[in-house]
């Protein structure tokens, strides 16, 4: 149902704080206009900001913060489109029943303009993380895509949150949902909407009318789980390659029929293949804790790919505890700059890795200042520096290169009571990022 703004208020929880933050020269509330931060790692999921006017230092005490508006729990990052800011929330009802959220706010003020809700059951999820939706929101126009955790895909008008459509991944399609629930945000290309659903049969993707929800294609098996990542298309070959890494191969499809051009088998237990795939020039390069790294090798001609090198990951038999890794990420998704891979080990340590051989340079705790299992970051490149957000809340202004990692700037962003997992949106100069504040999020049966 969708509710009124004073609904919303009144039912609002202090479980999470979305965060808006001054990080440009002179930028005042009335200049505060995004429409540069649509998806999931911004536009064409690149991880890149290219705004000018970005604040080279941290002022003393942090960023200013714009507004900040409490919302309920949940893993998605904001995406920001048209002035707006939007995001997706869950508040448990009773026992593992929940209600589920899409939300826009206002950019210039974080006022909550309209929230669409749904009731969802989090039964067969890892219960511990079974808080709320894991996909960004995606925004198209006058449309914003959102996934809940338990498969529902809804087109909402970004004006009003009228549900424009609605498809339930197992009811409509067949799929199990995954133990952490499903987490691939929907990618639009054109008139398609491609999504990971892990329905049967073999449609653990698939690409629907972006306009009606109706089925356009389906491909590849769906005879194990669809797993945890994000689509995204590459130029390469002379083609447009749709990536889709999944536990049983790196796969590359045609966006526009689904037909599979090329796969590199690649097995992960527990379905963990978190970090996006990265690519740069010939390079396409994916890491988990549980299968390792592989640097796959793009070919320049036709739609092809070959393993270049491979890093043995928890789960490799021949992995013992003087076994070289190279970067096994859990959840944060690194960066090829220039030759060279960074990114954050399973053990919270920021490492460097020569792309072409998968040497490793260096590593330092300098990021996260201590080691942590599961230590997380997300990287946004500006230029020749990164804007980072750590799980500790803090953002980090530096340079990465062969010779090691350079601080800039660092400062206190938000003060919360469990790691943020939910990636910020760098949009159009402030930077809008989420963090839970509460220990217990789930209510008593």
């Amino acid at each position: 149902m969708r509710r009124s703004m004073a609904d919303v208020s009144d039912g609002v929880r202090r479980r999470a704080l979305v965060v808006c933050l001054a990080t440009a020269l002179g930028v005042t509330t009335a200049s505060l206009i995004a429409d540069d931060w649509p998806e999931w790692r911004g536009r064409g999921r690149l991880g890149v900001w290219t705004e000018a006017g970005v604040l080279d230092h941290l002022p003393e005490g942090g960023p200013r913060v714009v507004w900040r508006t409490p919302i309920h729990a949940g893993y998605a990052g904001p995406a920001v489109a048209g002035g707006r800011v939007f995001v997706t929330d869950s508040r448990r009802t009773k026992a593992n029943h929940a209600i589920e959220r899409a939300l826009a706010l206002e950019e210039k003020t974080g006022q909550v303009l309209w929230a669409q809700e749904w009731e969802t059951d989090y039964t067969g999820l890892q219960l511990v993380y079974a808080i709320g939706p894991r996909a960004t929101p995606t925004v198209d126009g006058d449309r914003v895509y959102v996934l809940g955790a338990m498969g529902v895909l809804q087109a909402l008008d970004t004006a009003t949150g009228r549900v424009l459509w609605r498809r339930d991944y197992v009811s409509d399609f067949n799929a199990a949902v995954p133990s952490w629930g499903m987490a691939g945000a929907p990618l639009v290309d054109g008139n398609r909407l491609i999504c990971l659903v892990g329905g049967e049969p073999d449609a653990k993707v698939m690409a629907l009318d972006k306009f009606t929800g109706k089925e356009i294609w389906r491909s590849l098996s769906s005879d194990w789980e669809p797993g945890y990542n994000q689509p995204t298309i590459i130029d390469a070959g002379g083609t447009r390659q749709l990536i889709i890494w999944h536990p049983k191969a790196i796969s590359a499809l045609d966006p526009e029929t689904g037909k599979v051009f090329w796969e590199i088998d690649h097995n992960v237990q527990m379905g963990m293949v978190v970090p996006t795939p990265v690519r740069s020039g010939p390079y396409l390069f994916v890491t988990s804790q549980w299968g390792g790294a592989r640097m796959l090798k793009l070919d320049d001609g036709k739609p092809g790919a070959t393993l270049l090198w491979r890093g043995p990951g928890e789960q490799d038999p021949e992995m013992t505890r003087d076994t070289p890794n190279t970067l096994n990420s859990v959840i944060s998704t690194p960066v090829i700059d220039d030759g060279y891979v960074y990114g954050i080990d399973n053990d919270g340590q920021l490492r460097c890795l020569e792309a072409a051989t998968g040497r490793l340079l260096w590593k330092s705790d300098a990021l996260l200042h201590e080691h942590a299992m599961y230590g997380t970051a997300f990287f946004v490149r500006h230029g020749d520096r990164y804007f980072i957000n750590n799980d500790r809340g803090e953002l980090v202004i530096a340079k990465l290169s062969p010779a090691g990692f350079e601080e800039v700037s660092r400062a206190k962003l938000l003060d919360p009571t469990q790691p943020v997992r939910a990636p910020p949106a760098a949009a159009e100069r402030p930077l809008v990022a989420r963090g839970l504040r509460e220990q217990t999020h789930r209510h008593s049966q």
